[in-house]
């Protein structure tokens, strides 16, 4: 009985120890990816003449422009009634809050090539291996 207690604590305390929560740099990571692809979806599947005119939205967390592109998405003033625009600029909203604030210190931007993010293309850290 003690050692089936003594393994039971155990697993717990391995459980316990392999759920770290997410740092702040997979916690921007993971959002800038979100934020991307539902623009892509939102860009296919939308029919409103809007959602075509919107300022293009490919994230790359480790280029420095994405904070001026996070910007500019934001305060763009159309589509005000479509509501899954307004639902990822409530996302882009959070991405920037997080970077320029919570995140601050933790990230290291890797370029500032501000024309990478008007095309769709993957960072140097996502791009599958026979591309690199």
């Amino acid at each position: 009985m003690k050692r089936l207690l003594g393994l039971a604590t155990l697993l717990g305390a391995f459980l316990l120890v392999s759920s770290a929560p997410p740092t702040c740099y997979s916690r921007v990571l993971a959002l800038g990816k979100e934020i991307t692809e539902s623009y892509v979806n939102l860009q296919k599947s939308e029919t409103e003449l809007c959602v075509k005119t919107l300022p293009r939205l490919y994230l790359d967390i480790h280029n420095y422009c994405v904070l001026a592109k996070l910007r500019e998405f934001v305060a763009y003033s159309r589509c005000r009634r479509v509501p899954q625009v307004t639902a990822l600029k409530e996302k882009a909203r959070s991405l920037y809050t997080i970077m320029t604030s919570f995140c601050r210190r933790d990230l290291v931007f890797l370029s500032e090539d501000c024309n990478a993010l008007e095309i769709a293309t993957l960072s140097p850290t996502h791009r599958p291996a026979e591309q690199k």
